[in-house]
């Protein structure tokens, strides 16, 4: 309800002009009830994709393919798998209409951040290495950065868009080839 409601406002007048009282009373609830469910107006924005990408740790925890890369790539896979095709983040998709520019970058560099340091954690734990050295940061960077790249071009073909799985598997493929040749 929440969400909806800041989408309807932040397609009606921008997303600056929007404030969380705006939201609360347009879902007809308190501020408070609204920092209840989200922590900044930003981060209305992204439940759909919060809820996909909360499973990727879940998911590299339970690989069992000896391969670290390998498991990125399945986990990646999953994640997408999972995302509900129904659902894409109107925020990427409606950006430019509701004027959201530097916040939706910020708000897109935070989590890519959070995905990031887990991918590179997964990594540094199979291997050995400290997560912050240069191959476990190298492989997180270059394989949710495909996946990223596969997620815009989703989101822009619109109606006809296949499953968003297709996508992250195809961007995946050769950057996983010439990682797991290593």
């Amino acid at each position: 309800m929440l969400a909806d409601a800041a989408a309807e406002l932040f397609l009606e007048q921008g997303y600056a002009r929007t404030t969380v009282d705006h939201i609360a009373a347009r879902a007809g609830v308190s501020r408070a009830t609204f920092f209840n469910y989200f922590p900044t107006k930003a981060d209305v924005m992204w439940l759909e994709l919060d809820a996909a990408v909360a499973e990727l740790p879940g998911a590299l925890a339970s690989s069992t393919e000896s391969s670290p890369v390998r498991a990125v790539e399945e986990a990646l896979l999953a994640t997408a798998r999972a995302h509900d095709p129904e659902r894409v983040p109107w925020a990427v998709a409606q950006a430019e209409v509701m004027d959201i520019g530097g916040e939706l970058v910020a708000s897109v560099a935070a989590r890519v951040a959070v995905q990031h340091a887990a991918v590179a954690r997964f990594v540094a734990g199979r291997t050995g290495e400290h997560p912050g050295s240069l191959w476990p940061q190298t492989v997180a960077g270059a394989m949710l950065g495909a996946a990223a790249a596969a997620f815009g071009v989703w989101i822009g073909d619109g109606v006809g868009r296949r499953p968003l799985v297709e996508y992250v598997a195809a961007a995946l493929t050769p950057v996983v080839a010439g990682l797991d040749a290593r």
